[in-house]
């Protein structure tokens, strides 16, 4: 099976990053920022069982989301299942994504779950007592994740740490719920 990359191309990084580079030449005022490597960055990096799709990119640079990397998530997290496409919550991948960088792998994620439409969840919740009925799925506000090198515990205390939104630990089905509403966890 062939394997899809999605995210963007090489000279776009590199392009990215030269743009940034130019905005942030080194002036004294700056200067111990950019001898420090400068620029912040986030990243984050999924693969999907389901689609066959990988990501890997940086999606944040400096303080400014990049909306052409912001528009691949949506894409890559999109309800496989009807083909929709919904917009992610910045919220919820700077959360996935500090909680990767806590745990200090390079794993990518595997995606189990991110947006929902209605239908989709409406028929996930008939088949599992474990699927909210107003799920944040459906507004692009949630994930469900897993990773082969770290357990449901450590990656749900990683997630836990930011305190930033719901964590939930499905131990028999090995993921983490990861989202950007209120501050609470649960074990499903």
């Amino acid at each position: 099976m062939a394997e899809k990359t999605t995210g963007f191309s090489r000279r776009a990084i590199l392009g990215a990053f030269a743009a940034t580079a130019v905005a942030a030449a080194p002036t004294y005022s700056n200067a111990a920022g950019f001898l420090r490597g400068s620029g912040d960055i986030r990243r984050i990096r999924m693969y999907s069982g389901r689609t066959g799709e990988r990501i890997d990119m940086v999606y944040w640079i400096d303080g400014n989301y990049i909306k052409d990397a912001l528009k691949e998530v949506n894409y890559f997290m999109r309800d496989w299942r009807q083909d929709a496409v919904k917009s992610i919550d910045t919220r919820t991948i700077d959360i996935m994504a500090a909680s990767h960088n806590l745990l200090d792998i390079s794993e990518p994620y595997l995606l189990l779950s991110g947006y929902r439409s209605p239908a989709t969840n409406s028929a996930l919740r008939n088949r599992s007592r474990g699927v909210a009925k107003n799920s944040l799925h459906m507004r692009g506000q949630a994930a469900d994740l897993r990773l082969a090198t770290r357990s449901v515990s450590q990656m749900a205390k990683a997630a836990q740490s930011c305190r930033a939104g719901g964590v939930g630990r499905y131990y028999g089905s090995n993921f983490v719920h990861m989202d950007c509403g209120d501050v609470r966890t649960w074990r499903g």
